[in-house]
């Protein structure tokens, strides 16, 4: 099955060859990726080698930790791609978004503040979980509506922590 995965507005073609082997464009690369404990927390090695990342389902596409990084992934197959494209519809980069934890954690920082106008990829929260510190960042440009976090607090998975418009 081939996929078009978006990362940070970059398009690629993703085909899964076999439980072991995916094609990322013309790489043929082995892959073993398994949930540790049944968590949202994943063993990825790819190539040699070993990551650990934290993988959950988002609102419309994949929240995906990897390497002190948060990367808002979306994952169309080929078909349904097509069928979106014919229909007209695209992604709207207007509207609200709602900024959520991508696991439990500690608030460490929240470098800006409301009614901040912030860029794509600037620093909303800084959040530590696992021991690592995290940097969670707008994904597209807009102004910070409402903070409902403070630095100290503990949050849990898929809380609300900033609203952006």
């Amino acid at each position: 099955m081939k996929y078009v995965t978006t990362i940070e507005g970059k398009q690629f073609e993703i085909e899964i060859v076999d439980d072991r082997h995916v094609r990322v464009g013309d790489r043929l690369l082995e892959v073993n990726f398994e949930s540790i404990s049944g968590q949202p927390v994943f063993s990825l090695i790819l190539d040699g080698k070993s990551y650990e990342s934290f993988v959950y389902r988002g609102d419309e596409d994949w929240q995906v930790l990897l390497r002190g990084r948060q990367f808002q992934v979306k994952v169309e197959d080929e078909r349904e791609k097509r069928l979106k494209a014919a229909a007209g519809g695209g992604a709207v980069e207007g509207g609200e978004f709602h900024l959520k934890a991508p696991m439990p954690g500690l608030v460490v920082a929240i470098p800006i503040n409301e009614g901040q106008e912030v860029k794509k990829g600037q620093v909303l929260v800084i959040l530590e979980s696992m021991k690592m510190q995290n940097e969670l960042k707008a994904p597209r440009d807009g102004v910070v509506n409402h903070i409902k976090v403070k630095p100290g607090e503990s949050v849990e998975q898929k809380q609300v922590l900033l609203n952006l418009h």
